[in-house]
This record gives C-alpha cells, sequence and structure tokens, in this order.
C-alpha cells in the first residue's frame, strides 16, 4: 500500500503531477487550453499531437534539446544512466572529451530533464525516462529526415527485411558464429557493435582507407552513395555490417557502430551552459546617456519631419497596400537618410499611430489626429511614446525590399511585414544588453550565438527570407535600438533600463534633463539666412519653415529666405509688416537689410496679378502687365485671350495657371469667387480618427493566474467525472452500462435516484444529452428536483447547473471508497 506504482501512459503520469505543476504545463504550452480539455486523458492526447510538439520543442534551450534528442536515438524507455551517457560518452575517447565539459553536464542534465517533464515532452521515472512518441519520430533518424544527432538507424532498424543469408554472410565475415534466425543475427551483430573490445579488434583489421569512410560518415549525415561495384574498403565495410544498405545505391552507418567511434556521444559537442555575451567595449555610462538621448531627440525630429512633409496629404497608397518604390526614394531624400532607414521611421510612425491611410476612394496616407496630440507632449513623453510602440511591433522594416514566398517586392506600410517572433526577440536582445554593467556594449556575434543557444529551432524562416530570421531580427534590433535611442553608442542608455525595468514615467525623468531646452530665437545673417543654434520652439519653428526653407541641419539649423519662401509666407496670409515684426521679435541680431528689401519687394508684387476660375483667368489693373504675358512665348501653352482690357481668360485650370505665371517669374494671388484673395495656409490633412496596428501575437497568450486555476479546476473536475468507480448494477436490474459508456436506466429509475442522491446529499454518475444532441459523463450532487429539472452541483464544471430529466440517459450510484 506504501509503494507508488510507475505511471503506464503520459495520462498517468500528467493525473499524478499537483495543481500547481499542472499549471505550470498550461503555462508554459498555452496552446493547450483552447479549448479547455475535458479531462487529463483528453490533455495528455492534445500535448501529444504533432502542432503542439513542434511549438514545445522550437522553445526549448539547446542543452534541453539535445537532451530530448539523445532520447530520441536511447532505447525506450532509457534509465538516466544511459541518458548522461549518451550527453558525456563512456570515457574511453583518450581524453578527447574534457572532464569539465562532462561535470558540467551531469550538472546541467537534471534541469534539462526537468524542463522536459514539466512541458510533458518526457514522462516516466528516472529509471524509465520515456520521451512522447510524436517527439520520438520528430527527433529519431530517417532517410527523408535524418536525426539531429547525425546517428542512422539501429542494426534492427536498418536489417529488417534482409534475408537470413546475407546475416549469416556478415557474421561470418565479423567473426561471429552462424545462425539460421535472424532475431539472434540481429542480436549478435548489436551486441558486436556495442562491445568496445571486440570492436577496436575488428576496427584494427579494417584497410586505412575504410577507416577514412567511416570517418566522413560518423557525425553525419550517416547516409551514403554506392556504386554496383564498390571500392575494395566500402566493400569490406560493406560485408562486415558497418554499412548496410537502405536501397541499392544507399548505405547507412548502423546507430551502434557510429557510437562506437563516437566514444558513446549522441552529440559532438554537447552545450550544456549557455554562451557568455562578451563585452565588445566599456564606455562611461553618462558619455551613453548622453549619447543616447541625443538619437532620441534626433529621432522625434525625423518623425515629426516625416509626418510634416505628408501633412497636406501624403503618397497614394499602392493596390496591393503600401508604399511605392519611389515614394519611399522620396521621403528618404527628404529625411537625408538610406532608403533602409527611412522605411523604419515611416513603420515607426506607423506603429505609433501616428500615421495611417485616410480611408477615401483615392486612399492615401496622412497624419492621424492622435500626431498633434503627439505634438503638445513633453519631448521625453514623445521619445516614450515611440519606444513603447516599438517593442512590442510585429512588423518588421529590416524586410523592405525584399521577396515574400511568392516573389512578391515587399513595401513599406505593406500588407506582409508582420513576424511573430520580432517583439520576443526584441525583448531578448534588450535584456542580455540589460545584464551587462552600465555602459557596456555587447559583441553582437556572441549575442548572436546566445540567441541560437536559447531558441536552436526558431532559426527558421519563410522563402527567401535566408535561413536564420531570428538572427536577421535581433541585427535589425541593434541597429533600430541605435537609431531611437534605445542605445547610445553600442551600449543600453540608463533611461532604456528604466522603460524596460519601470515603465515611461521613470524613463522619461531620467531622459528629461539630458534633452536641449527649446529656443526662442535665431540669427539673422546678411547672406538670407537665418541659424537656429538648437532646437526652437514649435510657434517659432513652424513659422519658419514657412518663411524661409530648410538648407542644413546638423547641430545648428540654416534657413535660407528666397522670393519663393516668402510669397509661400505671403500666400499663408502674413502681411509684409507681420514678417517685419515677426523677424525683428526672434532674432538676436539686427535684421539685414537685404532681407528686409527681399521682403518688400515679394509683398509689392503678390497679388499684383488675380487668377480666379472662368476655366481661369488672369486679372490686373495694370495692362501693360497683361500684354507683356500675352507677348511671352512661354505662355503659348496657357492658350491666353483678352476678355477685356484688365482680363485675360485661360483654358489651363488656376492651378496650373497660376505656378506657370510664376516660373515666368510673376508673383499672382489666387482670388475667390467674390473677388478676395485665398489665402493658403500650410495644409494640415487628418485621417479620420485611428487606431494603431495590433501585434499579431506568436501563438496563444501566456494565460494569467486565474484562467490557470480555473482550468486546472476544470480539468481535474472532468478527470473526476471520467475515471470515478460507478456501483455495480444488482442482479437483474435494469440499467445497464459498459465501461467507458452512458449509463442507462428507465425514466422512473432515474427520476427515483437523484431524489434520492438530493435527500442524502451524495454524489451520482449520469449521463446526459444536450440541447445539440452531444452526449456527456457528468458526475452531480443533486440539491433540488421539481418541475422535470434537476438542479445540481456539477463536479465536471465546477458550479451549479440546471438539467433536463428528459435529457438524463440514465443514472449510477458512485462506489464508496473501498469498493470496485
Amino acid at each position: 500500500m506504501g509503494t507508488t506504482t510507475p505511471p503506464r501512459t503520459l495520462a498517468e503520469a500528467l493525473r499524478a503531477r499537483g495543481d500547481e505543476s499542472l499549471a505550470g504545463l498550461l503555462r508554459a504550452r498555452p496552446d493547450l487550453l483552447n479549448p479547455v480539455p475535458n479531462d487529463i486523458t483528453q490533455l495528455a492526447t492534445r500535448a501529444g499531437t504533432r502542432a503542439s510538439v513542434v511549438r514545445a520543442l522550437e522553445h526549448l534551450d539547446k542543452f534541453a534539446l539535445q537532451t530530448a534528442e539523445a532520447l530520441a536515438v536511447a532505447p525506450d524507455p532509457a534509465p538516466y544512466a544511459t541518458l548522461l551517457s549518451l550527453l558525456t560518452g563512456d570515457g574511453l575517447d583518450d581524453g578527447e572529451q574534457r572532464d569539465d565539459v562532462g561535470a558540467a553536464v551531469t550538472a546541467a542534465l537534471p534541469g534539462a530533464l526537468a524542463t522536459l517533464r514539466e512541458q510533458a515532452l518526457v514522462w516516466g521515472e528516472d529509471e524509465r525516462l520515456r520521451l512522447v512518441r510524436t517527439a520520438r519520430e520528430l527527433l529519431a533518424p530517417s532517410p527523408q529526415h535524418p536525426s539531429p544527432t547525425g546517428l542512422g538507424p539501429t542494426v534492427a532498424e536498418a536489417t529488417a527485411g534482409m534475408s537470413p543469408g546475407r546475416l549469416q554472410e556478415i557474421l561470418v565475415a565479423s567473426g561471429l558464429p552462424a545462425t539460421h534466425d535472424p532475431v539472434s543475427a540481429v542480436a549478435a551483430l548489436s551486441a558486436l557493435f556495442t562491445d568496445r573490445t571486440r570492436m577496436a579488434e575488428l576496427l584494427d583489421t579494417a584497410p586505412v582507407e575504410a577507416l577514412s569512410v567511416l570517418d566522413r560518415l560518423v557525425w553525419g549525415p550517416p547516409y551514403g552513395e554506392v556504386t554496383p561495384n564498390p571500392t575494395p574498403p566500402v566493400k569490406w565495410l560493406r560485408d562486415r555490417g558497418l554499412l548496410l544498405p537502405v536501397s541499392t545505391r544507399t548505405v547507412v552507418l548502423p546507430r551502434e557502430a557510429a557510437l562506437h567511434l563516437r566514444a558513446g556521444r549522441a552529440h559532438r559537442v554537447p552545450e550544456p551552459v549557455p554562451p557568455v555575451v562578451a563585452a565588445a567595449a566599456e564606455r562611461d555610462p553618462q558619455a551613453v546617456d548622453r549619447a543616447a538621448a541625443g538619437q532620441a531627440f534626433t529621432a522625434l525630429s525625423t518623425v515629426e519631419e516625416l509626418l510634416k512633409l505628408w501633412n497636406g496629404g501624403g503618397p497614394a497608397i499602392l493596390r496591393a497596400g503600401g508604399l511605392s518604390v519611389r515614394e519611399l526614394k522620396r521621403v528618404a531624400a527628404a529625411l537625408e537618410v538610406t532608403e533602409p532607414i527611412a522605411a523604419f521611421w515611416v513603420e515607426l510612425a506607423y506603429a505609433a499611430g501616428l500615421l495611417a491611410s485616410d480611408g477615401e476612394s483615392d486612399e492615401r496616407y496622412a497624419p492621424t489626429p492622435a500626431y498633434d496630440e503627439w505634438l503638445d507632449l513633453p519631448a521625453q513623453d514623445r521619445w516614450t511614446h515611440l519606444a513603447t510602440a516599438w517593442l512590442p511591433a510585429t512588423r518588421v522594416p529590416g524586410l523592405v525590399g525584399g521577396q515574400d514566398a511568392k516573389g512578391r517586392a515587399l513595401s513599406a506600410l505593406g500588407p506582409e511585414l508582420d513576424r511573430s517572433a520580432s517583439p520576443d526577440v526584441r525583448r531578448r536582445v534588450l535584456s542580455l544588453f540589460a545584464e551587462l554593467p552600465p555602459g557596456t556594449a555587447p559583441d553582437p556575434e556572441t549575442l548572436l550565438r546566445r540567441l541560437r543557444w536559447e531558441r536552436p529551432l526558431r532559426g527558421s524562416s519563410p522563402a527567401g527570407e535566408g535561413t536564420d530570421l531570428r538572427s536577421r531580427l535581433a541585427l535589425w534590433t541593434l541597429n533600430e535600438a541605435e537609431l531611437l535611442g534605445i542605445t547610445g553608442r553600442g551600449a543600453l542608455s540608463s533611461q532604456a533600463r528604466a522603460l524596460l525595468e519601470e515603465g515611461e514615467e521613470a524613463a522619461g525623468s531620467l531622459l528629461a534633463p539630458l534633452l536641449p531646452e527649446p529656443l526662442d530665437h535665431v540669427l539673422l545673417q546678411a547672406d538670407l539666412t537665418a541659424v537656429a543654434p538648437g532646437p526652437l520652439e514649435r510657434p517659432l519653428a513652424e513659422t519658419l519653415s514657412v518663411l524661409a526653407d530648410v538648407e542644413s541641419k546638423g547641430g545648428a539649423t540654416v534657413y535660407r529666405f528666397t522670393p519663393g519662401s516668402v510669397r509661400r509666407a505671403l500666400d499663408a496670409g502674413q502681411a509684409a509688416a507681420d514678417l517685419h515684426a515677426f523677424l525683428a521679435a526672434h532674432s538676436r541680431t539686427p535684421v539685414p537689410q537685404p532681407l528686409s528689401y527681399l521682403i518688400d519687394d515679394v509683398a509689392r508684387r503678390h497679388g499684383h496679378l488675380r487668377i480666379g476660375a472662368a476655366s481661369a483667368y488672369v486679372r490686373c489693373d495694370d495692362e501693360a502687365v497683361l500684354n507683356e504675358i500675352l507677348a511671352d512665348r512661354r505662355s503659348t501653352g496657357l492658350r491666353l485671350r483678352r476678355l477685356a482690357p484688365t482680363v485675360l481668360a485661360s483654358q489651363a485650370d488656376p492651378g496650373s495657371l497660376l505656378e506657370a505665371l510664376r516660373e515666368m517669374g510673376y508673383a499672382p494671388a489666387a482670388e475667390s469667387a467674390e473677388g478676395d484673395v485665398l489665402i493658403t495656409r500650410a495644409g494640415a490633412r487628418r485621417t479620420p480618427p485611428r487606431t494603431p496596428p495590433v501585434p499579431v501575437p506568436e501563438g496563444p497568450p501566456t494565460p494569467d493566474a486565474t484562467l490557470l486555476g480555473a482550468a486546472v479546476r476544470a480539468i481535474r473536475a472532468g478527470d473526476t467525472a471520467a475515471t470515478v468507480v460507478r456501483k455495480e448494477q444488482p442482479e437483474g436490474a435494469t440499467g445497464t452500462h459498459a465501461s467507458g459508456s452512458l449509463p442507462r436506466t428507465t425514466s422512473a429509475e432515474t427520476l427515483a435516484t437523484v431524489q434520492a442522491a438530493a435527500m442524502t446529499g451524495t454524489a451520482v454518475w449520469i449521463g446526459y444529452v444536450n440541447a445539440e444532441g452531444a452526449a456527456s459523463q457528468r458526475v452531480i450532487a443533486p440539491v433540488r428536483v421539481e418541475g422535470g429539472f434537476v438542479t445540481a452541483y456539477d463536479h465536471t464544471a465546477d458550479e451549479v447547473r440546471t438539467f433536463a430529466l428528459h435529457r438524463i440517459t440514465g443514472v449510477a450510484e458512485l462506489a464508496e471508497d473501498g469498493e470496485g
């Protein structure tokens, strides 16, 4: 009575677990919860499905995966000692396996095995370890799917179907006694290959060329091609069973022989300890924070400049979605960055909800109303908004310019840029940064090696994206973190560390003192330029960007005043006196005379010509000016004709006519139907309210503690209903039931039994068919029976429910302790 029977199935192993252990399984493999299994048996079945096992294997680290791979080539079941030997070797390899590696494997194996057990990939006691069948099939060797260990099939598997005569020939050539029993022959050959002494003696007689052949196959792949007339070394190996035929042209090195040549190791290099992320450089933490803050300010300016570029309505959306290559080139030229970096800024603005499509029939990109709210925030809050949008984003700007699986180009803002693994990679890269001392920049190669160790099976990617998407995501993360100011000079900044560990408010408080204060002045110069020695206050910057063109950017921004820029300010409704007053109020230097002359000269000519809609007309009080326009050969394309001494009509539209006359050197102004000058203010086109794009999740979300607790209770209750012992029916009773089937009783017997259970407060087992016709077994404790319904506590669902009596197929009492 005091002994514990070893589990015979995975379901029994799970049933023996505690609630906390079951919750750990569901937390590690949340796909098992959708929907919640009815009982432990269904949970075990679902945990063994191919899709779920593949997902679980993909989340294993390198050593846990190596442990599972070793179990896949070990006998089933395998003792713990056998598993340990496969990972450390048998110690007879002349010192090739260092003692420190063996000690590290010995120390790490219990933890790896515990992980595999927790995720229900391995079950059983230490003396009978079993890898779930689906995982064994995925990791075991086959000609179509070689084992990750590089080992081939066993002698028994490779000789299946081989004639007894051929087996006898192999035994005789190997120096073994002949036998007509194929099973005994296979056992004798397997015993030879697993005997270190006899195998060493056999290989001592092998030709040198034969040993070279074995060296090429020993660490995999174990398969090789042979000709109809093999060379003598290959023939020697084939005659002695060291190479066994798979087909007429293919041979394989059997697993037992390979393990002898490997000194018993399943892997060439076991990796029980994660690689250390080395430091590439150590810098002053304060210098890192300042560099990151400077880049953060540049990021804010770049995003603002991008959205200002599309303030009046951005580029059209491609029919297949996204931004055209030509428009991306324009953005890159305007921001003075490369196209991949321009794609990053566009995607970041989109992820932050500052940019979206307008939804019109001629669909275009434009800033959202959230952009105006973002502009009103303090600089540090604007940065935390961008950073917190970047961290969970699943869209990958680095893919822009590549091709999808069908060979179609991937465009910025296009529909095919989501990669669900990117947030996990991004968070993990930054957490590895955070594990280093402040100011330490990690070596990228060792960082990538660490990521590959943590998720060795997650490196695959869709066709056309290379062989290691996870590593590419990590490299893109390094570049994007530097662009965004998460890192500075290759090291994690203090503000980013606070963002990851404490939240936005803490990060903003650290960043705010490092950002430059906006200025309320510029320096006007005699060469028609203005120098802004730092960032300007928003009203000043907005007005100045209309009045002048940006000539150069950097530590100081240089603005240049031109006739076109001054005319742009006049078109926006400013008068010459307003412009003079503005410059005088915001310049620390006197307003240069050439600039005053430029403003007065453009203002004097501005609006002298008036253009309205006829199709279009030109109106001017000075007939000489109109005569000059008519005589100019450049106006031929406008097809002008005089309607009155002061009015010309054109077949061109007003906008084209306005631009054409400006190119001819005039300063016309548009006017309304009432004859008033139309003021052209800086456009501010906005989309309707839009929500940021929702990241594409990678599988089911991790369940919270409340959901886990409820799921475990439901599974336990369902398992109780499925496995509870029922009282045997007395001889001659009409209600009968077979094991696993619904109980069957008459209506009268059903009513009498549930009424008695309600009076005594005992639980009964019922069969129930719901309104949809689905049949189920339940354990209930009846509370009240009336009106054709039974109100009872349903142990299966862990809640009080009402059951219709006519839907109960039958009822049976539960066996008391000691019965059955």
